[in-house]
């Protein structure tokens, strides 16, 4: 969620309410059982790193301890590698997700881009996965795993397919 939030605030300075907000309406349902007070624990760590500054909101006389967070240089680059990043380490479609979502909106990439690079990531991990299950004995618990493994990745790369035709549409508009 660190890399989502600095991305969100690629964009623009906001406040822990408006990153909240931007999370909700970029996960939709799934949002929903995020932990409000979550936004403000990844932003005191990202302070605390150095990747955020905070200042106090000037002016705003009903909510004088409102904090307006910035990226620092070391938040903008770290947010540029995460966006170039094609790791599928684990299933994370919601994270990968908020990347497309968040790098849209910022303006920092192409999300047809990013799924593209994801999409050769995988497609090279499934033709390892392949391989390696082709050299399996038959009947395996090795095999059975391997097969597993490409069944997985073969359902997010349609699920890449997804994505593509969502921001290519979302582009033609």
């Amino acid at each position: 969620m660190q890399e989502a939030v600095l991305a969100l605030l690629a964009k623009e300075p906001s406040h822990g309410y408006e990153l909240r907000a931007r999370l909700r309406q970029a996960l939709g349902p799934v949002g929903d059982a995020m932990n409000d007070g979550q936004i403000y624990v990844t932003l005191a760590r990202l302070e605390k790193a150095g990747l955020v500054t905070c200042e106090r909101a000037a002016g705003l006389t009903d909510r004088p301890d409102r904090k307006i967070y910035a990226l620092t240089p070391a938040g903008q680059q770290r947010v540029a590698d995460w966006v170039a990043e094609a790791n599928w380490t684990s299933p994370a479609p919601a994270q990968f997700h908020l990347k497309l979502v968040a790098a849209a909106a910022a303006g920092l990439a192409d999300p047809r881009t990013i799924v593209g690079a994801q999409r050769r990531d995988l497609l090279h991990r499934l033709r390892d996965t392949q391989r390696a299950a082709m050299a399996e004995p038959g009947h395996s618990p090795g095999g059975l795993l391997l097969e597993g493994t490409a069944l997985r990745l073969q359902a997010d790369l349609r699920w890449l397919e997804a994505c593509e035709r969502y921001w290519t549409s979302r582009r033609d508009k």
